[in-house]
C-alpha cells in the first residue's frame, strides 16, 4: 500500500482512523486482544488492504505507539520501523505493505502535520480506549463523556463528598 503525506477520505483523516483502529485492537474493559487470535487478525489486516505482521510484532508495535501516547500500563520503548520512501508523480510517498509499516507512516505523518498530540488515551483505569482528540483546543480527556467521563466525575465527586460528611 502506497500513501502520501495526507490521508483524508471525506474529510475523515484516515492516517488518525487507522492509528487508533489499530490502538484498539487490544480492548481493556474486556480483557480481549485482537492479536491473540491469528485468523482474526489476519482478516483485521485484509480489511484495511494490508499485510498482517506476525502478532508479536504488530504487539511490539502497538505496545510502543500505546505507550508514546499515554497508556500508563506500558514502559515507553524506543522503536525502529524500516520506510521507505518513493518519488512519485505527485510527490514524495511514503510506501508501506505491512500493519506496522503502515502505522508507522500514518504516525510520522500525523506528527509532520502536528497532530500527533491529538492521539490520546483514555485515564479511566477500566478503560484505556485509544482515540483522536478533535476537539479544537485539543483538551479533550475522556474517550466519552457519557461514559469515561461522567462516570469519572461522578467517583470524584463521591470522593469529595465523603470526605466532607467525615
Amino acid at each position: 500500500m502506497t500513501t502520501g503525506l495526507a490521508r483524508t477520505l471525506g474529510g475523515v483523516n484516515t492516517d488518525a482512523s487507522l492509528v487508533v483502529e489499530f490502538l484498539n485492537t487490544v480492548n481493556v474493559e474486556r480483557g480481549a486482544d485482537l492479536l491473540d487470535d491469528l485468523e482474526t487478525w489476519q482478516r483485521w489486516a485484509r480489511d484495511h488492504r494490508l499485510r498482517a505482521d506476525t502478532p508479536a510484532a504488530a504487539r511490539e508495535t502497538r505496545d510502543a505507539l500505546r505507550a508514546a501516547i499515554g497508556d500508563p500500563r506500558l514502559p515507553r520503548l524506543g522503536l525502529r520501523a524500516k520506510a521507505e520512501i518513493v518519488l512519485g508523480p505527485e510527490g514524495p510517498l511514503l510506501v508501506a505493505e505491512s500493519v506496522s509499516e503502515a502505522v508507522m507512516a500514518a504516525s510520522t505523518r500525523l506528527t509532520v502535520l502536528g497532530e500527533w498530540i491529538r492521539l490520546k488515551i483514555c485515564p479511566a483505569d477500566d478503560c484505556l480506549w485509544a482515540f483522536y482528540d478533535e476537539s479544537r483546543n485539543r483538551s479533550r480527556t475522556w474517550c466519552s463523556m457519557r461514559a469515561c467521563g461522567n462516570r469519572e466525575k461522578a467517583r470524584a465527586w463521591r470522593a469529595r463528598t465523603a470526605d466532607v460528611s467525615t
